[in-house]
């Protein structure tokens, strides 16, 4: 199995650190509003790569956080006249649910920044007493400069980011002894939360807080830390300068990041008024429709978000379960024949298998890997019915059902919602035989029947039946 490495900008060979074992961090998101779409990419993203490693056998240990202090989540809390925990706690539930539509299964571990304060304190005082840190006026600051690996994540050097570059240097700069040392403690300002430690009265810094929720949960060394490319710099550059400096070993074996989601090729903005919620697009998808689309392109390419990409995933998607559907009615209608599986359909089988495997060992191709599955479901449709054996039905069946696990598709609760979208392309159709687009229409005949719908044009109208 490869695994693109944003570190080396090459793909490696993933080696785990235990044999059998998956350490795997996720930056989680923070909780002040409804999750975006561009929050879900990741989620579905590194949700599937969790779900391919247990489909080869591997035990994985996932962890991924909420963000449950800062200056969000304390500016709403403040318009609503609340204490913070009200707003966190609450868009932990919203968030909770809207992972549960994406077929996200819960992290083994989901810890929360507010829980483990006594352990970031812990840090930062570890990492004072090793001189990578120094406190002024109840202020912590990190000395960047003497980290000396700092920036070999993003490939960015330090003296040109003094030189021009202020990603880093924010406010309190007079205080610091360096414009590009950042904040691990800061004090409270009046109406904010606020915990008690050896400095001040105050909060901790965003970056320390994965980096001891990633060293408690999954220990100082980790397999794979994983996010979107918006965190490369500082985000994830900064937690391997502290847990590097803290431990002194190596922080992540592998970072994967996934690349950004536009909206019709434009960056997502509220002030653009194309600023989608997970929740907004649940109001027009099944948001099973929204994980199909996000694993179509392949995690490290841009993605584009438009509703005609939204439709064709949808199409797509209802092939796959239709032929699952399919399969399964047909596997219950036969009785028990006693049928041995040949070794010519064994082989065909796999070989699907085996396509889907090579595209997810490429560096968790997802986009390859639903090619595949796409050939199965052609083969099924076109060689399997009411006279093939229970033996082969069932191969195919479970074939295709732990393909579909991996990719977080279910197949077992669409079959009410399959009949209302047959009816509508019936109609679609209709429409289009009316205005004399027969192109059009003898194009959905073309995908109903890939689908295993057969339809009939009588005096009566249109019928349909499966295959």
């Amino acid at each position: 199995m490869k695994i693109y490495n944003t570190m080396t900008r090459s793909k490696e060979e993933f080696v785990p650190i235990e044999p059998g074992r998956v350490r795997m961090y996720v930056c989680g998101p923070t909780v002040y509003n409804l999750i975006h779409i561009g929050n879900a990419r990741p989620m579905i993203f590194f949700d599937t790569v969790r779900r391919y490693f247990e489909y080869k056998n591997y035990q994985v240990n996932y962890v991924s956080n909420f963000t449950d202090v800062d200056d969000k989540i304390i500016k709403a809390a403040k318009e609503e006249g609340v204490d913070a925990s009200v707003i966190s706690r609450r868009y932990i539930d919203e968030c909770r649910k809207d992972m549960a539509g994406m077929g996200i299964e819960p992290a083994s571990t989901t810890p929360l920044a507010t829980q483990e304060i006594d352990v970031m304190i812990r840090m930062i005082q570890t990492l004072i007493d090793k001189g990578f840190a120094y406190n002024v006026n109840g202020t912590v600051y990190y000395r960047t400069r003497k980290f000396a690996g700092y920036g070999k994540l993003s490939g960015k050097n330090i003296d040109d980011l003094r030189a021009g570059n202020r990603e880093l240097q924010v406010t309190g700069e007079g205080e610091k002894e360096d414009p590009l040392d950042f904040v691990l403690w800061k004090p409270k300002k009046e109406g904010e939360p606020y915990w008690e430690s050896p400095w001040s009265d105050g909060r901790p810094g965003w970056h320390i807080e994965c980096s001891v929720m990633s060293q408690k949960y999954l220990g100082d060394e980790i397999d794979i830390h994983g996010g979107g490319e918006d965190l490369i710099f500082p985000h994830h550059e900064n937690e391997i300068a502290q847990s590097e400096a803290a431990t002194g070993k190596p922080f992540a074996h592998y970072w994967m990041h996934n690349a950004f989601l536009t909206i019709d090729k434009v960056k997502m903005s509220k002030s653009l008024g194309n600023f989608f919620t997970v929740r907004d697009i649940s109001e027009k998808y099944d948001l099973q429709v929204l994980r199909f689309f996000m694993l179509s392109a392949h995690y490290r390419s841009p993605l584009n978000f438009s509703a005609e990409l939204m439709d064709g995933a949808k199409s797509g998607l209802d092939r796959i379960v239709s032929a699952a559907v399919r399969l399964s009615e047909l596997n219950e209608q036969k009785e028990a024949d006693g049928s041995v599986l040949s070794d010519e359909d064994k082989q065909t089988a796999d070989a699907f298998v085996s396509k889907f495997e090579t595209a997810m060992e490429d560096d968790f191709n997802t986009a390859d890997a639903i090619s595949a599955v796409f050939e199965m479901v052609r083969y099924i449709n076109a060689s399997l019915n009411e006279s093939s054996s229970q033996a082969v039905l069932s191969y195919y069946h479970d074939r295709l059902e732990a393909l579909c696990e991996v990719l977080g598709i279910n197949t077992s609760v669409r079959e009410e919602l399959l009949d209302a979208d047959i009816e509508a392309m019936i109609e679609e159709r209709q429409a289009a035989r009316k205005a004399r687009n027969f192109a059009r229409a003898d194009e959905i005949r073309r995908e109903l029947q890939d689908k295993g719908i057969l339809l009939e044009d009588t005096k009566e109208g249109v019928k349909w039946k499966k295959a």
